[in-house]
């Protein structure tokens, strides 16, 4: 059943509600990237085990497709079981809200789409140059062939299963992390700015190497920003599903393969224009977002008590 008023929407049938009772702030979040770090290793076991049952080929297919959520695994059994322990003595914070007033959510996730579109855009110079510097180091260029190589092969299987694992699963699974928990956390104890900066450099530190870790930071920031003015996590989830999954249908084309920055396809003037315009797109998207009010200083995350629910 859903409740519909001042823009808001509430979903009885809440996916995140076993979330809402725990809170992390300082150490909860270096917690929680610490069960990450578990949660790689361990699926790093769980990718030898597979190799016993499939070949190389299938589990550069497939295998992501068991691998990935078991990264998360260990963050969001902790998580729930703090959750469900704080539920007895106090109110939480909602994970997913929507405070969409008064732009509407249809219009709401349109202006996020049409956002993250012009972000990658935006954002193409900044990864070139970032890439530019960063592969000075003969050593380092060599790790760099080698991060992209297994990115590669992430995104070089079954257009289907490339969206799923790329598209889907990292934009729920990296958003329940990175703004659900880490920045809800900090945005209860932090000045917004400095939340949304801690929770951003958080999101790039679990990408795990330097050419994503710029890119992730900006775009950390901006799904910051939205998390903070609408509490929507659902809204930063289609965010993160948009710029993956144009990535992934990106490198499926045959004329694109082997092209890594729009730079490479566009004379300098288009390119330059085309930059521009994306610069110009966000600021108006983010500026749109600015016209939600703040129910409170700390976000548009709600309260929520056990006894209400």
């Amino acid at each position: 059943m859903a409740f519909f008023g001042s823009g808001r929407i509430r979903n009885d049938y809440d996916i995140f509600k076993g979330y809402s009772y725990y809170v992390p702030t300082g150490k909860g979040v270096f917690a929680l990237l610490g069960l990450f770090i578990l949660g790689m290793i361990l699926g790093i076991m769980v990718q030898s085990v597979l190799g016993i049952f499939m070949s190389e080929r299938q589990i550069l297919d497939y295998g992501m497709i068991v691998v990935y959520p078991v990264q998360f695994l260990p963050a969001m059994v902790y998580t729930s079981l703090q959750s469900r322990k704080n539920a007895f003595f106090g109110n939480g914070i909602r994970l997913d809200n929507r405070h969409f007033a008064p732009l509407g959510g249809a219009l709401a996730v349109l202006l996020c789409i049409v956002g993250t579109l012009a972000l990658s855009m935006a954002t193409d110079w900044i990864n070139w140059w970032n890439l530019k510097i960063t592969t000075v180091s003969p050593f380092l260029a060599k790790f760099y062939e080698i991060i992209k190589m297994a990115m590669q092969q992430m995104t070089g299987g079954p257009l289907w299963s490339s969206i799923l694992v790329t598209g889907l699963m990292a934009a729920f699974f990296e958003e329940w992390l990175c703004r659900g928990e880490v920045l809800r956390g900090l945005l209860q104890k932090m000045k917004p700015t400095w939340a949304i900066l801690v929770s951003a450099l958080f999101f790039a530190v679990i990408h795990g190497n330097p050419w994503q870790a710029l890119n992730a930071f900006i775009i950390g920031c901006v799904l910051g920003y939205i998390y903070y003015r609408t509490g929507s996590l659902v809204l930063t989830m289609i965010m993160h599903a948009t710029n993956n999954i144009t990535a992934v249908i990106l490198s499926h084309i045959d004329s694109l393969k082997d092209v890594e920055f729009f730079k490479d396809i566009m004379d300098p003037t288009t390119y330059g224009i085309a930059s521009l315009v994306s610069v110009i797109v966000v600021a108006a998207v983010l500026f749109a977002f600015s016209r939600i009010p703040l129910l409170s200083p700390k976000g548009n995350c709600d309260e929520v008590s056990p006894l209400a629910e």
